[in-house]
């Protein structure tokens, strides 16, 4: 998408929702999409499906919400105090819990986490399943929005800020940039999506390439 098509999501269209409904609905852009913002070297060559077995299960919210007519992505911080993906940026989310499915997951940990109900959303469907070989989870990330802006009530333990990102922000070229990092003792390339003071790498700007990629199909 060129900037010249990115208005088209600030106006006050109420169904953005429902055309991103039907984009998920048909093929996904999939692994081609989430590696255009993989760190290289990539760590570790295995996709979701060689894993299924053997990995731990994540359900994360890709979550949307409307505000004076744009919608806005909801994100969040990770405190440094967590087991996995310290002071990063990442989509609500957890583990899969005994007799949950992902999206059952995702609604909960989304209200546990930043405190929006599950009555409050609409379920626009599903991207593709990504496996994270550094802590061995698998996320299955679900979109879901509401056509209303959004109050949160961040849980401590989980997130240190809650960060509202305008949708067509991160559909702007300039947005997407790169860096050489030391991550656990290698020097890596690593790209991402600015946003004010925010990095948005690794997982969460996989997960978020593919969707992007859904919402300049539509």
């Amino acid at each position: 998408m060129n900037l010249g098509e990115a208005p088209a999501l600030m106006r006050h269209d109420r169904d953005l929702f429902e055309r991103i409904a039907e984009a998920l609905k048909t093929c996904k852009p999939g692994l081609p999409a989430q590696l255009k913002m993989v760190p290289y070297p990539r760590p570790g060559q295995a996709v979701y499906t060689e894993v299924e077995e053997t990995s731990v299960k994540a359900g994360v919210m890709v979550l949307l919400y409307l505000r004076d007519g744009a919608a806005h992505l909801v994100l969040i911080r990770r405190p440094g105090t967590v087991l996995h993906h310290k002071d990063q940026i990442s989509f609500p989310g957890g583990q899969i819990e005994s007799g949950e499915n992902f999206v059952q997951a995702a609604l909960r940990e989304t209200r546990e986490e930043i405190g929006v109900s599950e009555e409050r959303l609409q379920l626009l469907g599903e991207l593709t399943p990504l496996y994270i070989p550094p802590s061995n989870f698998c996320v299955y990330p679900v979109v879901a929005a509401a056509n209303e802006p959004l109050s949160f009530v961040p849980q401590a333990e989980e997130v240190s800020e809650v960060i509202e990102v305008p949708l067509v922000r991160l559909l702007e070229p300039e947005t997407v940039r790169e860096e050489s990092w030391t991550i656990r003792g290698e020097r890596i390339d690593v790209p991402f999506y600015a946003y004010g003071k925010h990095k948005i790498w690794g997982a969460t700007a996989m997960v978020l390439a593919e969707f992007l990629e859904v919402v300049r199909s539509i």
